[in-house]
């Protein structure tokens, strides 16, 4: 009986052309897909150019054996079951594959009800590990992330893109105006990761004077210089084990930039009065609001330093792209605000709300957070009718509104001519696709950067992203911050 398993992709593994396709008509009459691999090399090409959910193995392979696949998988941790299928019979040999992953292991040659049984069972198996993974990692998301608070697409992607990253050693660097809760970012990362017993060791790099950066960066030893009164542990060591976060790092100064580089390429350093190099073992989360391919091109940020800064670039969007938030965030404050100061929470006006949503907010969260306390403050009655929010300057310009709304974008090609409103694209094919190919011509021409992409369309970002996913464009390519 043929299972409805359409979905399901088996790849077999092993240097027998007979063998290979043998299993493979086998397979196909059960109803699976299957990918087929010669040698271990080959095997694992396939695995990572295709989603696998099963995997039947040989042992003896030329190039890479069935164990060497068996410890990348472990690795690199894939989830999909293994199932051994080899001509050896050996107990001890059986127990290193299970010991490394493998689901079961079977001798040639293969019973086929056998092997019918075990991978429906492998699959159903699967099938439950990865919803008790997902559950653990939802459960893992509310925990960590408890005090992120928003619900708008913007939010939640940069919130998954820690997920990705915070189990990693990778270095992160955190790009977002002031206000916009990089720091929370950080140390939400740091509290997911396997360095969470660790230190959280947090610099505000712009405050390091030049002279002072040796000592409060490496440390000193008692009696090294005049003032040093006793032996001083610096920030690198104190986050031995654990994560450090400099913040503001594109202002840092640029002698100390050599320094620090060295420090993460060697990852050891040496106190002021020292001759001996102490190993440390930390990782680093770094944070700025300035542009850096500016500060690149005038020489006041090194090159080096930088790239080895963005492993994992997380970009978090100002208050402005996150429109859904911006009254969840204000009711949050209000409460948050009041019961810590034992005031019954006052209700919220829709004309006093509508005015929070059309302010551009320059100053972001922070912003927010000091509104809301200030009106709570300064209400007359149960109920806060307006907010003293500065000049109309910082709402959004009618034009800008205006285009937004409307959606128009330069030609990427050359900026030759202007694509029409999002409402008239729609209805026509042709003038679509000529939108679809300007935004794909202008994601390859920046790079993949998504700031930039949206400058040279001539569109804010949160409509870039309005417009990716129209065309659904966010599951076939990502964009970087």
């Amino acid at each position: 009986m043929v299972q409805n398993v359409s979905k399901q992709m088996v790849l077999v593994a092993d240097d027998s052309s007979v063998i290979r396709t043998l299993i493979s008509h086998l397979l196909k009459r059960l109803g699976y897909d299957v990918l087929t691999a010669e040698n271990g090399e080959q095997c694992i090409e396939t695995i990572e150019k295709n989603q696998i959910d099963v995997l039947l193995l040989d042992l003896n392979m030329p190039l890479k054996s069935g164990m060497e696949v068996l410890s990348y998988l472990q690795d690199q941790s894939y989830l999909f079951p293994v199932i051994i299928i080899t001509a050896m019979e050996d107990i001890s040999q059986a127990v290193k594959c299970i010991k490394l992953g493998a689901y079961e292991y079977l001798t040639k040659p293969v019973d086929k009800q056998r092997l019918e049984i075990l991978l429906r069972n492998a699959l159903a198996e699967s099938g439950l590990k990865q919803k008790i993974n997902e559950l653990k990692k939802e459960l893992k998301q509310k925990d960590i992330f408890n005090f992120i608070v928003g619900a708008s697409s913007a939010i939640k992607q940069c919130v998954e893109q820690a997920m990705q990253v915070m189990e990693t050693d990778m270095n992160v660097l955190i790009n977002g105006e002031s206000g916009t809760g990089k720091e929370l970012f950080a140390q939400a990362i740091h509290n997911g990761s396997k360095r969470k017993q660790g230190p959280f060791v947090t610099i505000n790099c712009a405050a390091i004077s030049n002279d002072l950066a040796d000592s409060l960066l490496f440390g000193h030893l008692k009696g090294s210089f005049t003032g040093a009164n006793s032996d001083h542990t610096g920030f690198f060591e104190q986050a031995d084990h654990g994560t450090i976060f400099l913040d503001e790092i594109g202002d840092m100064n640029i002698d100390i930039q050599a320094k620090v580089l060295r420090v993460l390429q060697e990852k050891k350093i040496r106190r002021i009065g020292e001759k001996r190099e102490r190993p440390v073992d930390f990782r680093l989360i770094s944070a700025t609001h300035r542009d850096f391919t500016e500060a690149i091109a005038t020489n006041s940020f090194r090159a080096d330093l930088y790239y080895r800064l963005e492993e994992y670039p997380l970009y978090i969007p100002p208050l402005r792209e996150r429109d859904d938030d911006i009254v969840l965030l204000a009711r949050h404050f209000l409460n948050e605000f009041c019961k810590a100061n034992n005031i019954e929470p006052p209700d919220i006006s829709t004309k006093a709300l509508n005015s929070l949503k059309a302010y551009r907010w320059p100053g972001n969260i922070r912003e927010l957070q000091n509104v809301i306390r200030r009106a709570v403050i300064n209400r007359k009655g149960n109920t806060i009718d307006t907010f003293n929010l500065p000049s109309a300057s910082h709402a959004a310009p009618e034009h800008e509104a205006a285009a937004e709304k409307e959606g128009f974008a330069d030609d990427a090609a050359g900026n030759a001519g202007k694509l029409l409103p999002d409402g008239d694209v729609q209805g026509h094919p042709i003038l679509k696709d000529m939108e679809l190919q300007a935004i794909l011509k202008a994601y390859k021409q920046c790079g993949g950067n998504q700031t930039k992409t949206a400058e040279l369309l001539g569109i804010s970002r949160s409509t870039l992203i309005r417009k990716m996913k129209r065309f659904d464009l966010t599951k076939t390519i990502t964009i970087n911050p």
